[in-house]
């Protein structure tokens, strides 16, 4: 529960649910945390907790994670959870897009902050155990994405679905999404680096997946969205990507792709020595690839 000294004023201020997240992101980044508080109690004073107000409250544990504040982002992570837990008793996870969000977010800094204070596999294990929980979930890409985050460089790149990694050269895999403008900002920098190398030195591969929408049109069927990807990959991707697009939900799972981009670079013998949620810079890129290069 949120139990913090706060003054009169903030108790009375007035939140909609439509401004409250971003004005605990806002108070939270300014490093006020008990105005952020004071949102999400005076929100609650009038309707009680919801789905938003334990997003927001995700928000504060995130941003001090981020201002390294582990103690507290730890405290605010572990209340977001048990909040949402109780949420949850109303029905399932997935039945609204907030709660899930705001769990995976608990769940994330809460490993985060296990593995900063040097307990990696305390870290692991406890993001294992919530993957099973929640592996039939919204978040499960999420959660995989995290132990991937901590235990998968160095090791055999997980399979892939209707792809396959090259034999003896190295692969870049872009995992992009026909949505995603940070995924079409990566492409002149993966262009660049496919015309350097070239397909005798390393293989460019892009999985993709469907989301069930096209712009604002949502609940979209596989029949009208495959055609989409496949003309938004021939339109934007083309340079890097060879079509047919490769659409599979389970390779997303596999590599824990909750973020696009999310880059992954696997050496000629299949082992991961890049896994990068996010995009990256053409000179990070091209250090890594020639990290991998001088690999024998």
């Amino acid at each position: 529960m949120l139990k913090y000294a706060l003054p009169v004023a903030l108790l009375s201020l007035s939140c909609t649910a439509a401004s409250l997240v971003d004005g605990v992101r806002s108070a939270s980044e300014q490093n006020d945390y008990a105005r952020a508080a004071g949102y999400i109690q005076s929100y609650e004073s009038r309707g009680g907790q919801t789905p938003e107000s334990i997003l927001a409250l995700s928000w504060m544990a995130r941003t001090a994670l981020e201002q390294k504040k582990y103690v507290q982002a730890d405290r605010y992570a572990q209340d977001t959870y048990q909040r949402a837990l109780k949420e949850m008793k109303k029905g399932p996870l997935d039945r609204e897009p907030y709660l899930p969000l705001a769990l995976g977010a608990s769940i994330e800094v809460q490993a985060q902050v296990l593995a900063v204070k040097g307990q990696r596999t305390e870290a692991i294990s406890m993001l294992e155990d919530q993957l099973k929980k929640y592996s039939s979930t919204s978040i499960h890409a999420r959660i995989q994405k995290n132990i991937n985050l901590l235990s998968l460089k160095g090791k055999p790149a997980p399979p892939l679905q209707a792809l396959s990694l090259p034999k003896g050269k190295p692969a870049l895999l872009f995992f992009w999404a026909h949505w995603c403008s940070d995924c079409r900002a990566e492409i002149p920098i993966l262009a660049q680096l496919k015309k350097e190398y070239g397909p005798k030195v390393m293989i460019v591969i892009g999985p993709t997946q469907k989301y069930g929408y096209i712009g604002a049109d949502e609940n979209i069927p596989p029949r009208v969205e495959l055609p989409y990807i496949e003309k938004i990959r021939a339109e934007y991707y083309s340079a890097v990507v060879d079509g047919p697009a490769a659409v599979s939900e389970q390779n997303f799972l596999n590599y824990g792709v909750s973020t696009t981009p999310t880059l992954t670079l696997v050496d000629r013998r299949g082992i991961v020595r890049l896994y990068h949620p996010g995009g990256m810079t053409y000179r990070e890129l091209r250090s890594a690839i020639e990290d991998v290069l001088r690999t024998p």
